[in-house]
């Protein structure tokens, strides 16, 4: 009997990133040395401290249930540092959900908050994952273009221009995957002044905050008064290389939190306990975590500046990132005969020559494609060289 999924599902796509990460390490199996810049994932070990900190606790026995929204220890912590960039009022560990991840902080919230008939505005190119995550929420993702000489972000005036009666938010993401734009405090004011004259949403999604490059990226919580209409999502997975843990977090208004708690409580429950406990150490001690961040950081803008030189030097035409680990690259314009440059490059690149990257079309930008320099320095040089030499021939 052939398979017919439900109306749920129906049009639910695959990750273009773990696909093309699949081919890569497909290939890799077959015996090609490819280069995988396609993962959003640091290189980088999980610091030795939160390593040592999940030792103990699992000696200690952590490896029961928890509270479905996570321990009170590792909320709390959270709740005091969202509390010390917050404008407005001390924010309480009853306002975090600790979830599985940070997508599954974002799932959580475009669950809760849209539904059949609302449309939700996505700054766009964006993460593949937000686009999808609101059609299973019955939701209409509409997608918002910023112009090139801003980097890609979209302004107030290009919300208001796509949006319409329907319109009940905005998902935003500073430092922005896959370009790694990041907004300005007052282009974030701007979008928050417009969101709360109509009553919008916005959905926050900070978790590549923490990697930037000019000074410490603008948190939402630093711009919005209060959490009446917004959500703000982060997690551990990428500024401290802990990807595979699997812990993020959203922070709202009360109400709103008890909502995704009880959603959550009848769909994963708890985050795994241990990893929990990995989470609270690794933003326990914040000398620690200064110092394994700032190591990382410094490290990735090596990577991103030499990166650039060769591919400038290449005549490529590439957004320089001020914050997270990609670089977004133009492929050319699109044409009748090939609607997506992107892709038709970035396959070329795979098969001829042995370099993975993510096509602009999972991004909703066809003409770009996606380099992650989240890989040893000398794959990534190299990657980029061979990214020269195929747009050349």
């Amino acid at each position: 009997m052939r398979f017919v999924p439900s109306a749920n599902i129906a049009e639910l796509r695959e990750s273009a990133t773990i696909a093309v990460s699949a081919r890569a390490k497909a290939l890799r199996a077959a015996g090609r040395a490819v280069i995988d810049l396609g993962a959003g994932e640091p290189d980088f070990p999980t610091p030795q401290y939160v390593v040592d900190a999940t030792r103990r606790a699992l000696d200690a026995g952590s490896m029961r249930y928890t509270q479905v929204e996570g321990i009170l220890p590792l909320r709390q912590v959270i709740a005091d540092q969202a509390s010390e960039l917050h404008s407005g009022e001390r924010l309480g560990a009853h306002q975090v959900v600790v979830t599985a991840g940070t997508k599954q902080a974002l799932f959580n919230a475009c669950f809760a908050l849209f539904g059949a008939g609302d449309e939700v505005l996505v700054p766009t190119p964006g993460w593949t994952s937000y686009y999808e995550m609101l059609m299973l929420a019955r939701a209409t993702p509409v997608p918002v273009f910023g112009s090139l000489q801003r980097q890609l972000k979209i302004t107030p005036d290009d919300l208001l221009a796509a949006a319409t009666p329907r319109t009940r938010g905005v998902m935003l993401n500073s430092p922005c995957n896959p370009t790694g734009a990041v907004y300005t405090r007052s282009e974030l004011q701007a979008i928050v002044a417009v969101a709360a004259a109509r009553d919008w949403w916005i959905v926050s999604d900070e978790i590549y905050r923490a990697i930037a490059y000019e000074g410490e990226a603008t948190s939402l919580l630093s711009v919005a008064p209060d959490l009446e209409r917004l959500v703000i999502v982060n997690g551990v997975a990428k500024s401290f290389a802990m990807t595979g843990w699997r812990i993020g977090w959203s922070i709202s208004a009360p109400t709103l939190a008890w909502t995704m708690t009880a959603f959550q409580s009848h769909t994963t429950s708890n985050a795994a306990t241990l990893a929990q406990h990995a989470a609270l150490a690794a933003l326990s001690d914040r000398e620690s975590s200064k110092r394994a961040i700032d190591g990382m950081v410094c490290e990735l803008r090596g990577r991103r500046d030499a990166a650039l030189a060769v591919l400038r030097a290449g005549g490529v035409s590439v957004i320089e990132p001020r914050g997270a680990f990609y670089l977004y690259v133009h492929a050319g314009a699109a044409t009748s005969s090939d609607p997506a440059p992107g892709t038709s490059f970035a396959n070329r690149l795979l098969e001829e020559h042995e370099v993975a990257v993510v096509p602009g079309v999972a991004f909703h930008t066809p003409e770009w494609f996606r380099v992650s320099y989240a890989a040893p320095r000398e794959q990534v040089l190299e990657g980029v060289r061979r990214i020269v030499a195929a747009r050349i021939s």
